[in-house]
């Protein structure tokens, strides 16, 4: 028995297997859990569908964040297929990547509203349509960075929104509270990945971070996916509107 046997539950942003999303899935479904996940498009599907059926998932569901009509046919098909759901990981994040190049005063409104729409937005909507299939005692777990308090070289419109997706967190936990489900962050240190790779210069992010850091090194997709699992589980039970750093240290240290 694991600790997430018969938990059920469903992962958004997973893109591959150099996903921070991916090493959450396998902690989980390494726990107990029964996973559902969903796809981008047609190009991400090819990626997703081998990744998930490796976990033995057999929902795996077309999914664009910004198209809340896609958002409430996903939860529809969980209701159908189980009923309710114990957790929620919203790992979806995105940026023009013009827009994390040039400086942040010359972010215009149409990349300043994608950022926010994807990064931060989408976890209120996907909240709410959430909400009637999630049951009580319930959580949802987000990713978010360092960039969302501090100044980052080339984070720009992409720390805004992950400043304003901490900030729903907090609103969203003090609202779901009397609901009994719990709404938290995790914010993982530099890792590579694919939404990474539009950041400039993460290799030098990614070496001054791991000389900063107390622990001397940069923090694993694994690493990030135990928090993960911490928080969504029964050992985080009065945890809630909390952001969860797990970066060697690095935030503390970075000065």
């Amino acid at each position: 028995m694991g600790l997430m046997t018969g938990k059920r539950g469903i992962i958004f942003g997973l893109a591959n297997d150099k996903s921070i999303a991916w090493g959450i899935a396998q902690q989980l479904r390494g726990a107990g859990a029964e996973l559902a996940f969903t796809y981008l498009n047609e190009a991400l599907e090819k990626r997703v569908r081998p990744l998930a059926e490796s976990l033995d998932s057999n929902i795996i569901l077309p999914c664009d964040v910004q198209d809340e009509e896609q958002m409430v046919a996903v939860f529809d098909t969980l209701k159908q297929q189980w009923g309710q759901i114990d957790f929620v990981v919203h790992a979806v994040a995105f940026a023009n990547r013009e827009d994390l190049k040039k400086p942040f005063s010359e972010t215009r409104l149409d990349g300043f509203q994608l950022a926010l729409d994807v990064s931060a937005y989408s976890l209120i909507s996907m909240t709410r349509c959430a909400l009637p299939v999630l049951k009580e005692g319930g959580s949802i777990v987000t990713m978010t960075y360092l960039g969302a308090v501090r100044s980052v070289p080339q984070y720009n419109v992409m720390g805004v929104a992950k400043a304003a997706l901490e900030a729903s967190v907090r609103y969203l936990a003090a609202e779901l509270g009397e609901k009994g489900i719990r709404v938290n962050a995790v914010s993982a240190g530099p890792i590579k990945t694919l939404a990474a790779s539009g950041i400039s210069n993460f290799k030098e992010k990614l070496r001054v971070a791991e000389e900063r850091a107390p622990l001397g090194r940069l923090v694993s997709q694994n690493e990030v996916g135990k928090a993960t699992l911490y928080l969504v589980s029964d050992l985080a039970s009065g945890v809630t509107g909390e952001i969860h750093y797990v970066d060697g240290g690095f935030s503390t240290a970075a000065g």
